[in-house]
């Protein structure tokens, strides 16, 4: 890395490290007066759910999620996240925001209440997704929260870090490849993340329902562990399960290579989810009984991203476009601060990722994977020991070594940036991570105990108390009233979008009786799932069925249409190719061969629902 720092002051474009784009995705939940979990709806005067951009929710109907646009200032974005909770504050009625990660007093998994977004084919797949998971995994482990870091280079620093590297790959794969590299890194060194930031050493007792948990008690009310970072990067937190036929492990080796290996996860059976049902008394349990129902639900520390267009899978948003941003996922709330996250540490994150990207990246070998796995579980659990020894190359190495050694590497990217953007906070914030090396009670996990014993708190009251001086500190701050007016205004929009888009549908499950000739098909695409959507034949040349490896699960999503199964959608030179999973494959048949599969007819209309299909079909297309 050294090198390449030294030629990038020499011969590069310093300033141009600084310039990326972050933005920051945050949960909270909604806490009831009671102090449980809040069994109201989405309050409808934050919008839909489902359609605004900035404000919807995760799991539960409580757990509200925050998401900023991406900013090249980050004092943007704190600005942004900001208004969003003075405005969420203005809007909720005898609710608080509870403040760390791990949750409030619950009820039981059936206290929790399941995400509903609306009578839509997105909208219900959405909920029916949750539902999934909840008899996969549970709900209860559902409800923790987190933040999302999501950080991007500026357009400009890839020709000329390719220059600098004296490259002749096509600057995408270039830049894929680089943004790969990143994420292995960010895996190898992410055991950091949750030392430095993570908040969650204890946990209410009311989260666990079934069995006592390998915890040790801290009062009547509470489950700890001594030298615990983050119980939520741990074995309680949300992880996929590991056993045999069950287990998923993404290939980070190549864009190409991340990809296949999810799409084959929700692609093969899973005996034990089939077990489940899909659907079962008229009620989906689940999108399918696949390993994964869909890509989201592989759970993973880091991702790379590209935003996906109408109906893309965030696959085919990947190979299609390339990686557009990486997003990291392991950063607990951050308990001592309103809004879950602060300046010191998106400036660490900042350089963080600038490091990863620098150094050297091998490929991820088997032996490696699971020291990559191993040494996050064990800082979750024990990262404050001073003993703590984790694992590289298949030696054992002391932990407080290894991060001094990573944080003293970064101090000279620390100070370049420093220089270019001539802000001292990048050494400030440095110098206060080795700090916490040194000292493991400074960390926000290790003054998370310390204050529990001081004030004889377990940790509800440990929390409850922090969220309401959190929340009466948002009474005392004034909002920008042209930023109310635009989050007025989102909210409004998004609930007419939501009304649209289930008229819409309507309107498309009429369209037998009202057309009568030519030929459409109900094609079952992805949208961070499935979504039903209409390929007008006669503009787009031959469709045909055919059989292929390549399969939707569409059968869950009850669109009035009880022949239509599993499909594969595959784009070719002469249209669009549609196929039903079958025990053996079969020649292509025409449309007029296989009536079970022609749902209505289509001609061109001046209709503006059908002007919208076709618009749709483009953007597949």
């Amino acid at each position: 890395m050294e090198a390449r720092l030294e030629r990038l002051s020499r011969d590069g474009e310093p300033a141009l490290l600084t310039k990326g784009r972050i933005g920051l995705e945050k949960e909270s939940l909604r806490v009831a007066r009671s102090g449980g979990i809040a069994l109201t709806p989405h309050p409808a005067a934050l919008g839909s759910p489902l359609t605004h951009p900035w404000l919807t929710t995760d799991y539960s109907e409580a757990l509200l999620e925050f998401v900023t646009p991406p900013f090249e200032d980050f004092s943007e974005v704190f600005s942004c996240l900001k208004g969003l909770h003075l405005y969420v504050h203005e809007k909720l009625d005898g609710e608080i925001l509870w403040a760390t990660s791990m949750p409030c007093i619950l009820s039981g998994e059936q206290g929790i209440p399941i995400a509903e977004y609306g009578d839509s084919n997105p909208g219900r797949m959405k909920h029916v997704y949750r539902v999934g998971l909840g008899y996969r995994y549970g709900r209860v482990m559902q409800v923790i929260a987190g933040v999302h870091f999501n950080f991007s280079f500026h357009d400009h620093f890839w020709p000329m870090y390719r220059t600098l590297l004296g490259s002749d790959q096509e600057l995408r794969h270039f830049r894929d490849a680089h943004y790969m590299g990143l994420v292995r890194n960010l895996q190898r060194y992410g055991w950091l993340i949750p030392y430095l930031f993570g908040a969650s050493p204890a946990v209410c007792k009311s989260f666990f329902t079934d069995k006592e948990p390998d915890l040790l008690v801290f009062d009547d009310t509470t489950y700890y562990e001594p030298f615990a970072t983050s119980l939520r990067m741990g074995d309680i937190g949300y992880q996929n399960r590991k056993e045999e036929g069950m287990g998923v492990k993404a290939c980070y080796d190549s864009l190409h290579d991340y990809v296949h290996s999810l799409a084959c996860a929700t692609r093969t059976p899973c005996p034990v989810w089939e077990r489940i049902g899909v659907k079962v008394n008229g009620e989906y349990r689940q999108l399918n009984a696949n390993q994964l129902q869909i890509e989201n639900e592989y759970y993973s520390s880091v991702r790379p991203k590209q935003i996906p267009e109408a109906m893309e899978t965030p696959s085919r948003a990947l190979l299609e476009r390339g990686i557009r941003y990486v997003e990291l996922r392991s950063l607990d709330v951050n308990a001592y601060h309103p809004l879950g996250v602060d300046a010191e540490q998106i400036h660490f994150l900042h350089l963080f990722m600038l490091y990863c990207l620098l150094r050297d990246s091998p490929l991820i070998d088997a032996l490696e994977r699971k020291e990559i796995d191993r040494n996050l579980l064990w800082v979750a659990h024990q990262g404050r020991d001073s003993q703590l020894k984790l694992q590289r190359a298949g030696k054992a190495v002391l932990f407080r070594d290894w991060a001094r050694e990573l944080l003293d590497a970064m101090l000279p990217l620390a100070e370049l940036v420093a220089r270019q953007t001539h802000k001292p906070i990048y050494i400030d914030t440095l110098v206060q991570q080795i700090a916490k090396v040194e000292e493991p009670e400074t960390t926000p996990s290790g003054r998370m105990l310390r204050e529990m014993r001081e004030q004889g708190e377990g940790f509800y009251a440990f929390a409850n108390r922090l969220s309401r001086e959190q929340w009466r500190h948002f009474e005392t701050q004034q909002m920008e009233a042209s930023f109310r007016r635009e989050l007025d205004r989102l909210s409004v929009e998004s609930l007419q979008w939501q009304r649209e888009i289930e008229a819409q549908e309507r309107r498309w499950r009429r369209l037998p009786s009202l057309i009568g000739l030519g030929v459409i098909v109900v094609l079952a695409a992805t949208w961070v799932g499935l979504f039903g959507f209409l390929s007008a034949n006669s503009a787009y040349g031959t469709v045909r069925v055919v059989t292929d490896k390549y399969l939707c699960d569409t059968s869950q999503l009850d669109l009035s249409f009880p022949d239509l199964s599993t499909l594969s959608i595959v784009r070719t030179s002469d249209g669009i190719e549609l196929g039903r999973m079958t025990e053996r494959n079969s020649l292509p048949v025409s449309l007029d061969e296989t009536p079970d599969l022609v749902i209505a007819a289509l001609l061109s209309a001046e209709d503006s629902a059908l002007q919208k299909v076709g618009e749709l079909i483009k953007l597949w297309k």
